[in-house]
């Protein structure tokens, strides 16, 4: 499905109620799986937990998570410590292509049989679930924070939890605390000190009732709709001040960009609003390692505001969906932009006009579709494959339309 975008209104008082986050409900799901009395609400209704949920239900020996990159690391470990059961964890031609290999070797170093299909180093994947004979793992830190929440995932029902020690910087480290802190709102108690994360062994957890927060992923899209709006307030839900998510982070950065963020600790809601006045600055110099998944957003905010950015801390876009900063390069300067990048880190140019008509291509990634949406109040454009946003937020045009967007479907 591709979409033709215009802006048709003026984006005043709007509330709109965000889907739980994925990168929370994927984990809770899991444990769910490990402590069944645990009840969630506010689950993400994003593909990648629907495929998740059916994934942990499955007793098919073979069992494709498509394009699931969250549910193929932590299924992989998950399916390990099954006893007695086999499983051959596939996915899509995309998925095939994306690295497993660091966290199988940390897997077989507490006694996983875990071998490959075809290529070695790639889904799909066949499981042996056996029980573990080792309590202590060590791999690199600077690789995905999901293959280190893998490993935390499982840890407390091992029969003598679980010693990861990590190699190097570790990278992504609010995904590691947000981990941890599931861990322990479930009562599995952890800790994370000086490159070492030691998780408890518990065989039970008392019952109780987990709620998501909404996705501070998804919340970037309307940060960089408020900032490319002369006059724009958007209220969404439900969202906390002390988030457990790295990409809270939006609330200081967008502040560089025009953005004013509310909380309202009593409705769970923030209120994004324009600073009066207010002429953005280039962003001379900005790490993203532990939010690598605002870096699109942030990158279209600039280009769409005429101004500069230098994004550092990248290095794991390249293993996404898709490679994130060769997409970013291609489809910005369709658009007319200027942009360097290297394995870690995207430099934008300042620009003073932006191409009318494109088709923004989405490379089978939701938040190629999702960060180049708001450039609609800016250029008239088109988005290819726009359904790919089912995968982490399957409503997102329709809160468009709600803010005033005009979507057309062309084919």
């Amino acid at each position: 499905m591709n979409l033709n975008l215009a802006y048709i209104s003026n984006i005043e008082n709007n509330k709109l109620q965000i889907t739980g986050s994925k990168s929370e409900t994927n984990r809770l799901l899991l444990l769910q799986a490990l402590y069944p009395n645990i009840s969630i609400e506010n689950i993400s209704n994003s593909d990648d937990s629907t495929l998740m949920q059916k994934a942990l239900k499955s007793d098919d020996v073979t069992v494709d998570i498509h394009h699931a990159g969250t549910a193929m690391r932590f299924l992989t470990a998950y399916f390990s410590v099954k006893e007695g059961r086999e499983t051959i964890l596939t996915g899509s031609k995309r998925m095939k292509e994306r690295p497993i290999k660091i966290l199988v070797e940390a897997l077989q170093q507490i006694g996983s049989t875990i071998s490959y299909e075809n290529e070695e180093g790639y889904p799909p994947i066949r499981i042996q679930g056996k029980k573990p004979n080792s309590n202590a793992v060590s791999l690199q830190a600077n690789v995905s924070s999901q293959y280190i929440s893998a490993l935390m995932l499982i840890a407390a029902s091992l029969p003598g939890g679980l010693e990861i020690s990590l190699q190097g910087k570790v990278t992504s480290v609010p995904y590691i605390n947000m981990t941890l802190s599931l861990l322990s709102d479930v009562g599995i108690q952890g800790t994370f000190n000086n490159n070492r994360i030691v998780i408890h062994p518990q065989k039970e957890v008392s019952s109780k009732e987990l709620v998501v927060e909404s996705d501070w992923s998804s919340a970037s899209y309307f940060y960089s709709i408020v900032a490319l709006s002369k006059n724009a307030t958007v209220t969404i839900g439900s969202y906390k001040k002390e988030s457990y998510q790295g990409d809270a982070q939006l609330s200081e950065i967008y502040k560089a960009l025009g953005v004013e963020t509310f909380f309202d600790e009593v409705e769970n809601t923030v209120t994004l609003k324009n600073k009066p006045d207010f002429s953005p600055k280039s962003i001379d110099s900005l790490d993203l390692s532990n939010s690598p998944d605002i870096a699109q957003t942030i990158a279209v905010t600039c280009l769409g505001l005429g101004i500069g950015c230098y994004l550092t801390g990248l290095h794991t876009l390249k293993i996404k969906e898709t490679d994130r900063l060769e997409a970013l390069k291609i489809e910005i300067e369709k658009l007319g932009g200027k942009v360097l990048i290297t394995n870690d880190s995207l430099r934008l140019e300042p620009t003073t006009s932006i191409n009318k008509d494109i088709t923004i291509s989405t490379y089978h990634d939701h938040r190629m579709a999702m960060a180049f949406a708001p450039l609609a109040l800016r250029t008239s454009l088109s988005i290819e494959d726009a359904d790919v946003v089912s995968k982490s937020y399957p409503d997102f045009w329709t809160d468009l339309e709600k803010l005033g967007f005009k979507t057309l479907v062309t084919q």
